[in-house]
């Protein structure tokens, strides 16, 4: 396998993540679906089913994905309990609560900008059509 160039993309953005806290922070969450997953562990335990129906759009593919990387990243513990059939539940780590506040003004702030910036948005695309 070939050695990276040192000025690399990947080895750029690898040292901003390191160095940039929001980067960082913004990594780990990032993405359509880990936030999404981390609200509705927000009010306890879910089983595997439970997140899937609770979560319109994903694959139980991606739902494992993620929850594999959301584990991995210390923001989710999951537990397998001995008894058959086997049932394992996910629920946040300490770490992860911890961004509950977080993210509660991030949703105050895009119920208040979100119609703003729509039709913001909606006025340039009328005024590039005409």
């Amino acid at each position: 396998m070939g050695k990276r160039k040192e000025n690399s993309t990947n080895s750029i953005n690898a040292q901003y993540i390191t160095e940039c806290d929001l980067t960082y922070t913004v990594c780990k969450i990032g993405g359509r679906w880990k936030l999404l997953i981390l609200c509705k562990l927000e009010t306890g335990k879910l089983r595997f089913s439970e997140l899937r129906d609770r979560i319109s759009g994903i694959t139980e593919r991606m739902l494992t994905l993620q929850l594999r990387e959301l584990e991995k990243e210390g923001l989710l513990k999951r537990t397998v309990y001995a008894q058959v059939p086997p049932r394992v539940d996910y629920e946040m780590t300490d770490i992860a609560l911890e961004l509950v506040p977080i993210w509660k003004q991030l949703e105050e702030w895009g119920k208040k900008h979100k119609e703003i910036i729509y039709s913001q948005v909606e006025e340039a695309s009328n005024t590039q059509e005409n």
